[in-house]
């Protein structure tokens, strides 16, 4: 390339140039400009701009579930945000459950520590307001959790009680005989019926389901949801998990473990008929010939979980349960005469507490007699905090679950004589 430039004497002469050159020339050009424009310009601040903001401290916060209720009518749920969001409490769930002129919110929130979680609320324009703490497990969204609850209560019948518990928070479960309700059988109607507190529904086992809160009013949208897993459980009729495992006994031999329902009733029954008058009596704190009078209500899965231990030649030998008692729950235990201090005891209270932690249960109870040593020992093998009661020769031996019991030896010999 060529520049053309004028010598001294008024004439035109070519110049070779250099595009680099002359392109680091510009850069030098504008450079110079922006420092010459900019070099004397004030602080954004001071031209109307703010200020970067500091980052904003870590504040601890807390998990809550909460409910209160509103007005249903436009800008009320507004209302309540905005009051909440004042505070910097993080809505992280809302679910509304209608009653005709006023809706019950239902929040879970992350709330900043310290905050006056009922002044935020009232001053939203909430009323009757209940919270209580949360935790993990709570952030699970609300259809996939009644899907999963659906979900247990097709796999197990045994699972429906436990199922309208955490669908219900904090509540107590009985089943009754339908005149509990009512006079006549059909005292509750088809659909169930809603009073306040208490939840009626027919059990398709028979009798009724009585679902209970005191603390806290069901919503119509809750009785909705408890009738439809109900209704769920009575379709799918009788189920049970299958498998079964194999339990090698510290003197030789072998027993299946697997759980056991009212199909079993007459291999119970047997059973039974075989063990002494002595076990019968431990067992059941009462007369003998009462004993197999308990069976039906102790095999029904409405009530709780049964393992039983097996023969080869199909003999029930022994029966361990888990009992729903409102609240509480219970675990109890017989084993045959012939194959008692074997394990097999230990082995099936070890099973049914797992089955216990695994259903979120706080503690377990067995009532027995201070003279049965076998049972005493075998609550005492679950290596758990335990605190006893005695009254009028009958002993109440309490196991807390938390924390949740270790894993047990595999090894036989290591359960020998334990029952």
């Amino acid at each position: 390339m060529f520049d053309v430039t004028n010598d001294r004497d008024g004439g035109r002469t070519p110049r070779r140039w250099n595009p680099l050159a002359r392109a680091a020339r510009c850069g030098e050009a504008l450079h110079a400009w922006r420092a010459r424009r900019h070099g004397h310009a004030p602080p954004a601040h001071d031209t109307g701009g703010a200020p970067p903001s500091p980052e904003p401290a870590a504040v601890e916060s807390v998990l809550w579930r909460m409910r209160t209720t509103v007005r249903d009518e436009p800008g009320a749920l507004a209302a309540l945000c905005t009051a909440l969001a004042e505070r910097r409490v993080d809505i992280l769930s809302l679910q509304t459950h209608p009653l005709g002129a006023h809706t019950v919110d239902e929040f879970l929130l992350r709330v900043p520590a310290g905050t006056d979680l009922t002044g935020a609320v009232e001053a939203g324009g909430g009323t009757d307001t209940w919270a209580e703490r949360a935790d993990a497990h709570d952030l699970v969204d609300g259809p996939t959790r009644m899907l999963g609850l659906a979900a247990r209560t097709a796999t197990d019948a045994a699972e429906l009680p436990l199922v309208l518990r955490q669908l219900l928070g904090r509540c107590t479960i009985r089943s009754q005989p339908a005149t509990a309700f009512g006079a006549g059988p059909g005292a509750v109607p088809p659909e169930g019926v809603l009073e306040d507190t208490v939840i009626w529904l027919r059990d398709p086992k028979g009798g009724v389901l009585m679902v209970e809160r005191p603390y806290l009013p069901f919503t119509p949208t809750e009785f909705a949801r408890a009738r439809a897993l109900v209704e769920l459980d009575a379709r799918l009729g009788r189920r049970l998990p299958g498998g079964r495992d194999l339990l090698a006994l510290s003197e030789g031999g072998h027993v299946s473990v697997r759980r056991a329902d009212t199909a079993d009733l007459d291999a119970a029954r047997a059973m039974h008929g075989r063990c002494s008058d002595e076990t019968l009596r431990r067992r059941y704190h009462g007369p003998v010939g009462d004993a197999t009078r308990y069976l039906n209500h102790l095999l029904s899965p409405r009530f709780g979980r049964t393992l039983a231990a097996q023969t080869a030649s199909g003999d029930i030998v022994a029966l361990g349960h888990l009992l729903w008692d409102g609240d509480e729950t219970e675990v109890a235990l017989v084993v045959e005469d012939a194959w008692q201090r074997r394990g097999i005891g230990a082995e099936l209270l070890s099973r049914l507490v797992g089955m216990a932690v695994e259903a979120g249960c706080a503690h377990v109870y067995a009532v027995t007699q201070a003279s049965n040593t076998g049972m005493v020992a075998a609550m005492r093998g679950l290596g758990l905090p335990l605190d006893y009661q005695i009254e009028e020769g009958t002993l109440v031996i309490t196991a807390r679950l938390t924390p949740a019991p270790a894993p047990r030896p595999t090894e036989a010999g290591e359960r020998a004589a334990r029952y």
